[in-house]
């Protein structure tokens, strides 16, 4: 098969295993045409087009291009992989469209700080991980400018830290793919509305450019969940026969509203209710890419990139103090009834009020700030503040060339990048109390270290740390055709990483300070060979290394002498080591013929030095630290083809992603955690084999759409996943049973099924329509054991049980990340 430039390198870089099983005929054609494809490879993301035969990709390199993505009706980009991807799935711990955690292999990217990442994810070559925990902020990529994106699986170690399980890459859309002027309209359940525009077009001086911009509203199907989404994106370029240069400039204004878990009671009470509220992020980016790609000869083409990106992120997030659910926090005593008095309140209560009169006590904590007493454990509620600023900047350069050599042809790519990166985040806690409507209302109260709790302990809840990230690194590749048929791929990577902490609260290094000068260093490598014994039909086998540094919240939280409870506090830095991932991969792929296409493949990567929130054995508290090793390994099968009008498509994930490692880590809210009485503070232990929170064993992914020639389209899709274990349950013995432990400690399987629907009215007019949720089934993503503040009538409950030996504890129940029930979308389109 004929083949381009782009697919060897593609190669190269989609993993050592991917190696190019047509290489030879592949020099061969360039050779004789004499000529390089245009493509720009920067970033250290060389990509395959998606347009290209995907029997030329040997290894499980999954593609999509724009208009797949807007047949889909996806809502955003995390959307689409969530239900066409195989090996993904969405853990929607936040509970908002626009920030889940997506996961492929089990490996994550989150826009959750203190979530292990391990996903790379880039924009037309510009890395989207934030510098401040590596988070991965979804709303702010626009979905319409999308030209393709590209799931590269595995630890590949040319796509630079954090590609420990996969590397997502999306290319944006420019005036010569995209030309003319649309217009887009869409109305939905729970007030969803959203307008979209784009404009592209070229002319004959080589100028190109393109434009999009939306915005996007919703009450959201929760109890005060809205969600208000604005993008712009823009793109001007300019090319010849041999250069292409274009700058990207886009900007997003959001403000989204994910009221998090909900508690199994009081989920089956209302399904749309809310544990407490608000819990609000306000993103601002600002991102330039400036991008150039120029064949300087026949068997050569230079590219690069320079970019700056800013983002501005604010929290408000009203929780409940867990501090106050083992105190006595409804009558207020004779000290605090006079100053409560003498501060002119009325209606407080002289006598009697306990937890079954009194659901929602307020008067114990505004007469202890009154007093400047125990505010920390009488009130209730708190309301947590943070802002993070971070501005990144960097380059990158690199070659793509063909070479004899030694008798033997090879598609080389390499290239050096640079990137540094200014991060400050400052959180703050103010104390408050709870309503019947689960919002709270604060007091004059702040966890800034002034208040010193029952136990002497001083309470401070501030972080005010600002950091400096850089990260050089050097990278290579070579697919060496060694016959028509074999070809081996080697490559590596090398990085180096230094991380500058610095403390302005508690500045100067030592106890409890979060000064810091960490460096970080290492070159992975990559090897893998592909056979093609037979037209349509090729097999793999390689193995590759990645790595990831500590990220800032973790170096801040690594002291065993100062533990912390995330994300709340850090406290002490020792250093942690770098993530170092393994993995090996094999697996065929062949054609049936003219309708289908199939693959089957397996892969095993092992983490060491994971990093992990373990216990601390006498506060129960905890801090993070490197873990011994994690496993993820697994099968996949995958069938699609055209049969007619006929157009589907099957993927099958078999996972198991496990801890191989002893570890002591807190269990307070797990039945079999190694406390004095059921319902009190207690650690359990992981063991190896045991699977690892949130990741699901099976995945499968059907559809089948319908086309009915040019007119109207109809499709239908299903994603089934299974049930998997609750975090808190890492050592998966939990069992419900007697009043302090409530709740199966997993979170069941779910199938959910989706229809959709075009028609077109006029060559210029569309109409659009999609059903998510067809059957309006109950489900839920994710789970977590936790103590809970509520009894069974949803009214708060402190010392819900009978003390022991002094000890209050806990009702201790499973928290679901809840999936959204059956909603329709209904839209029209308009080209111009």
């Amino acid at each position: 098969m004929k083949l381009t430039l782009l697919a060897a390198a593609a190669m190269a870089l989609c993993q050592a295993h991917a190696a190019e099983p047509a290489a030879a005929s592949l020099a061969a054609n360039l050779a004789t045409s004499g000529d390089l494809p245009t493509v720009i490879i920067t970033g250290s993301m060389p990509l395959p087009t998606v347009d290209q035969p995907r029997d030329t990709l040997a290894a499980p390199v999954q593609t999509a291009s724009a208009q797949q993505i807007a047949r889909s009706g996806a809502l955003d980009i995390s959307a689409f992989l969530r239900r066409n991807l195989g090996s993904v799935y969405v853990n929607e711990v936040q509970n908002n469209p626009f920030q889940p955690d997506v996961s492929y292999r089990g490996y994550t990217a989150s826009p959750l700080l203190g979530t292990p990442q391990g996903l790379s994810v880039y924009l037309d070559g510009m890395r989207l991980n934030q510098p401040f925990g590596d988070v991965v902020s979804w709303d702010l990529i626009p979905r319409m400018a999308i030209e393709s994106l590209t799931l590269m699986p595995g630890s590949n170690p040319l796509f630079g830290l954090n590609t420990l399980g996969g590397a997502l890459a999306l290319q944006t859309k420019d005036g010569r793919s995209s030309p003319g002027t649309a217009i887009e309209a869409r109305l939905g359940s729970d007030k969803r509305r959203a307008v979209e525009v784009e404009h592209g077009g070229s002319n004959a001086q080589g100028w190109h450019w393109y434009v999009t911009g939306n915005r996007f509203k919703e009450d959201g199907w929760r109890d005060d969940s809205p969600s208000d989404v604005r993008q712009v994106f823009g793109k001007l370029g300019w090319s010849d026969a041999r250069t292409d240069i274009a700058v990207t400039v886009a900007h997003a204004d959001n403000a989204l509203t994910g009221n998090g878990l909900q508690e199994q009671r009081l989920l089956a009470r209302d399904y749309r209710s809310v544990y407490t509220k608000p819990d609000l992020t306000q993103n601002k980016s600002t991102l330039l890419n400036l991008t150039g790609k120029h064949q300087a000869g026949a068997a050569l083409l230079l590219s690069g990139n320079v970019y700056y990106r800013k983002i501005d992120t604010h929290t408000f997030n009203g929780d409940l103090n867990d501090e106050s659910l083992d105190q006595s926090v409804y009558q207020p005593g004779v000290a605090e009834r006079a100053a409560l008095a003498a501060a002119g309140y009325t209606g407080f209560p002289a006598s009697g009020a306990n937890a079954a009169n009194t659901p929602f006590p307020k008067w114990r904590c505004i007469a202890n700030v009154l007093l400047n007493d125990e505010p920390a454990e009488k009130c209730n509620g708190m309301l947590n503040r943070s802002h993070t600023r971070q501005e990144n900047y960097g380059l990158s350069g690199q070659f793509t060339a063909l070479a004899d050599v030694a008798g033997a042809r090879h598609a080389v790519t390499a290239g050096a990048a640079y990137d540094t990166s200014h991060a400050t985040f400052r959180q703050t806690s103010q104390f408050g109390y709870l309503n019947p409507d689960r919002s709270i209302t604060p007091v004059n109260f702040f966890a800034d270290g002034t208040e010193i709790d029952d136990d002497g302990t001083p309470v401070d809840n501030r972080v005010d740390l600002s950091g400096r990230m850089r990260t050089w690194s050097v990278y290579a590749s070579d697919s060496i055709a060694l016959n028509q048929d074999l070809t081996l791929t080697v490559s590596g990577r090398y990085n180096r990483s230094t991380v500058r902490n610095r403390d302005a609260i508690t500045p100067g290094g030592g106890s409890g300070s979060l000064d810091g000068d960490h460096r970080f260093s290492r070159f992975n490598p990559a090897i893998g060979l592909a056979y093609a014994p037979a037209a349509g039909i090729s097999a793999y086998l390689g193995y590759n290394e990645g790595s990831r540094t500590p990220t800032a919240i973790e170096l801040g939280c690594a002291d065993p002498e100062n533990p912390c409870r995330l994300p709340n506090a850090m406290a002490g830095d020792p250093p942690l080591k770098q993530v170092i991932t393994k993995t090996w991969e094999a697996g065929v792929r062949g054609q049936w013929g003219e309708v289908a296409r199939w693959s089957a493949g397996v892969f095993r990567a092992e983490n060491h030095d994971d990093i992990l929130f373990v216990a601390d054995n006498q506060a129960g508290f905890g801090y993070f630290k490197n873990f011994g090793k994690t496993r993820h390994q697994g099968v996949e099968l995958a069938l699609d083809g055209k049969a007619g009008m006929l157009d589907f498509g099957v993927n099958y994930t078999w996972l198991q992603a496990t801890y191989q490692s002893r570890e002591l880590v807190n269990g307070s809210a797990n039945s079999s955690s190694d406390a004095e009485a059921p319902g009190l503070e207690g650690n359990i232990v992981i063991t190896p084999g045991k699977r690892i929170p949130l990741t699901p064993s099976h995945i499968l992914k059907a559809h089948v759409d319908i086309q009915g020639g040019r007119d109207w389209t109809v499709g239908l899709a299903m994603t089934a996943v299974s049930s998997a274990y609750a975090r808190g349950n890492e050592n998966n013995v939990h069992q419900a049973g007697g009043p302090a432990y409530l709740g199966a400690g997993k979170s069941g399987g779910y199938a959910v099924v989706e229809l959709n629907g075009k028609y077109q009215l006029t060559p210029r007019l569309s109409v659009f329509a999609q059903v998510n949720n067809l059957f309006d089934r109950k489900y839920a993503t994710a789970a977590q054991l936790g103590a809970t503040g509520f009894d069974a009538n949803g009214n708060f409950a402190a010392r819900p049980l009978p003390a022991v030996n002094g000890e209050y504890p806990m009702v201790n129940a499973t928290f679901y990340a809840a999936g959204a029930p059956r909603s329709v979308n209904v839209g029209v389109r308009y080209a111009f």
